[in-house]
């Protein structure tokens, strides 16, 4: 069975306007129909008349009923029995990166900075109903941009991401912990850090682990991801004539501390090793978090005013065909 709504009530207001008409036209009929007596016709009885001149009110009715059915049409019936099942949206995330000197390393192209930044763009841009906020860190953490939904201001914070920013160091836990800040007061049913880095802990007065316990007091889900190849990677330092030079240094990834980390909070941890591997970890988070949101019932709206008009319009064509033909010779 249907269920009609009306988008805009006010106007039944309008409704008001019938009664008014309706007086109108009574007090308009008497003042018209003034009673006069004749000689010899005392005894005619005063119900003796024409049906059609009885008849003549429909004529009234008619445009009642048209105009009552025009004020329903302006406040636009709505029909909600159509229930779809949909995934809800609207999760909140902080993009947590690393922007430490060793991610100047080019096993990534054209470096492991500028990877991660191009694949988070992709990431931001591929979620529409989200709150986005984005934490660097490297030897201390700070917030780079609140939660927002709007994307362009998300990703133009992830483009001007560069090294220098703050002293070198990896201070993991720290830019977890500044993530956490910013999340605790989300109200949002999934709160989620994505914590990247390619390095081990080394500098911060809080410890990973310490700060993940801090999400799960929150509810907040860390996903993180070391990036780095395996073994060796080409960094670029300058030489003794301060000339850019690429050496192999080697790769070092705390992988047992970041699993923790994800483990304790109900993530999960990724290792990529180049720019296709880290961009699908990305669409993994992506459908995961998709798939850990609940799973509502909504209604879709369905206009249902055109029965209405079509019948307004078909009263007020019948009102105008017997005005002017079968009621067109009474006043």
């Amino acid at each position: 069975m249907k269920h009609i709504d009306f988008a805009y009530p006010a106007f039944f207001w309008l409704m008001l306007i019938i009664p008014l008409m309706i007086g109108w036209y009574v007090w308009r009929g008497r003042r018209s129909n003034a009673a006069f007596k004749m000689p010899g016709f005392e005894n005619i009885d005063d119900r003796v008349g024409s049906a059609r001149i009885w008849l003549r009110h429909l004529l009234f009715v008619l445009r009642i009923a048209a105009i009552a059915l025009l004020i329903i049409v302006l406040a636009r019936p709505q029909s909600s029995n159509r229930w779809e099942t949909v995934t809800s949206e609207g999760v909140d995330i902080i993009m947590c990166i690393d922007v430490s000197g060793s991610m100047r390393a080019m096993d990534f192209r054209p470096n492991r900075l500028e990877a991660a930044k191009d694949v988070g763009i992709g990431f931001v841009n591929g979620r529409l109903d989200d709150r986005f906020g984005l934490v660097v860190f490297s030897g201390e953490s700070f917030t780079q941009c609140p939660l927002t939904t709007d994307r362009a201001v998300v990703t133009n914070f992830l483009k001007e991401i560069d090294f220098g920013m703050i002293e070198d160091g990896t201070a993991i836990g720290m830019g977890l912990a500044t993530s956490v800040s910013r999340l605790k007061e989300s109200k949002a049913k999934s709160k989620v850090v994505i914590l990247l880095t390619d390095g081990v802990n080394n500098m911060g007065d809080i410890g990973p682990v310490t700060a993940a316990e801090i999400a799960m007091q929150f509810g907040i889900r860390v996903y993180t991801i070391g990036v780095g190849s395996r073994g060796e990677a080409p960094y670029p330092v300058q030489d003794f004539y301060g000339r850019t030079v690429t050496r192999n240094m080697p790769v070092e990834i705390d992988e047992e501390v970041l699993k923790e980390v994800a483990q304790k909070t109900g993530g999960a941890y990724f290792r990529a090793t180049d720019n296709n591997t880290l961009r699908e970890i990305y669409r993994q988070i992506d459908q995961m978090e998709k798939t850990r949101l609940d799973v509502k019932q909504f209604s879709r709206k369905k206009e249902e005013y055109f029965p209405f008009l079509l019948a307004a319009m078909v009263l007020f064509i019948l009102e105008l065909f017997l005005r002017y033909t079968w009621f067109r010779t009474i006043p």
